[in-house]
């Protein structure tokens, strides 16, 4: 079983509180079917898990498949520099089979962001941000998308909602028990 070699941090996409007892990572590439399958999943287990989880996307666009990963990615890191990551995420996951770039200009402005800001993120402005982000999952096992990590713990069962939860609620569970206090 993978370990995730990058621990969650401040540099990180992410929603939830940062002292949930569970961390769910996912490495994701916006042009991947399978990452747009599991959106709706993704979505439906945060909200089934509430403030006991904290979800992570980190970026791994496969260009050799995707010829508009890499951008949607510097799309959402643009976005993610105004201050709107997780609907810039949203988006692109939702219109997963409009990612040229003037669809991206497009989604800027339905975002209210600065098209000379969108421009600047496809200037190489946070190459270094998802290059480091593919560096990570890499030496981390991931070998397509979506790759997902519980705690820090690869997690290679079924992508479904009460499978995620299940084995995201024993997690929270097994994690709250090391933090207990001793007796």
């Amino acid at each position: 079983m993978s370990r995730l070699s990058i621990p969650v941090g401040p540099q990180d996409h992410a929603q939830g509180p940062a002292d949930a007892p569970v961390t769910l990572v996912e490495y994701g590439d916006y042009e991947c079917p399978y990452c747009g399958e599991a959106y709706p999943v993704m979505k439906a287990v945060q909200q089934t898990m509430g403030n006991q989880m904290r979800f992570v996307f980190r970026n791994f666009p496969i260009a050799e498949l995707h010829p508009h990963a890499v951008r949607a990615a510097e799309f959402a890191e643009a976005a993610a520099s105004l201050g709107t990551f997780w609907q810039a995420h949203d988006m692109l996951y939702e219109n997963q089979t409009a990612l040229s770039t003037d669809d991206l200009f497009a989604y800027g402005v339905r975002l209210g962001l600065d098209a000379a800001a969108v421009a600047e993120g496809f200037d190489g402005r946070f190459d270094q941000r998802i290059k480091g982000d593919f560096a990570g999952g890499v030496r981390s096992g991931v070998n397509g998308t979506p790759t997902l990590f519980i705690n820090g713990q690869r997690y290679d069962g079924e992508r479904d909602v009460e499978s995620l939860v299940e084995a995201l609620s024993r997690a929270a569970t097994i994690g709250m028990r090391s933090v207990a206090p001793s007796r």
